[in-house]
């Protein structure tokens, strides 16, 4: 594993929880980050979000707490500061739909609960190693989700049936 100094990353950690937005800064600082922010709320992380201008978004998402609904707002409101920020979600769903929904939503990396010094770090240095061009069509705006090789079950969605404008955007 290559080991990135990101002592300078502004992330934001957003969980209704204190302890774990605590262990999540705890986690960070020993990375060296020291600008961290915190909110306890979807709606208040999209606030601190266009305010702050992270590097990095950790967002929870469980029940009551709609870390999906925040996932989508950054990457398609209009008041949203920066729609290409990397977004983590961190999470206790960890079946295969929950995966296909954050990533219809637009996060860039996945880790289920429960999270380790170690996991967290290999995320990070995922969203480092494997930039993935972003897709913007009229539904979505996110990463190119084809990292992983499934067979495809289906027509092909990539033909542009609806006649969609599909475009790669570079970050």
């Amino acid at each position: 594993m290559i080991f990135y100094d990101i002592s300078g990353l502004r992330v934001l950690t957003v969980d209704k929880h204190a302890a774990i937005r605590t262990l999540l800064q705890n986690i960070l600082r020993e990375f060296g980050i020291r600008e961290i922010s915190e909110a306890t709320s979807p709606e208040q992380g999209f606030e601190t979000f266009n305010a702050t201008n992270p590097d990095l978004v950790l967002t929870d998402w469980a029940p009551n707490f709609d870390g999906l609904n925040l996932v989508r707002k950054i990457r398609n409101d209009e008041a949203s500061q920066n729609p290409h920020a990397p977004i983590l979600m961190i999470t206790a769903f960890n079946e295969d739909n929950h995966l296909d929904q954050a990533m219809d939503a637009g996060m860039t990396e996945y880790l289920s609960k429960p999270l380790s010094p170690k996991l967290l770090y290999m995320r990070i240095a995922s969203v480092i190693e494997n930039k993935r061009p972003f897709i913007r069509t009229n539904r979505f705006l996110g990463h190119d989700r084809r990292r992983f090789h499934k067979p495809l079950q289906g027509p092909d969605r990539r033909t542009n049936a609806q006649n969609e404008k599909l475009s790669y955007e570079t970050i």
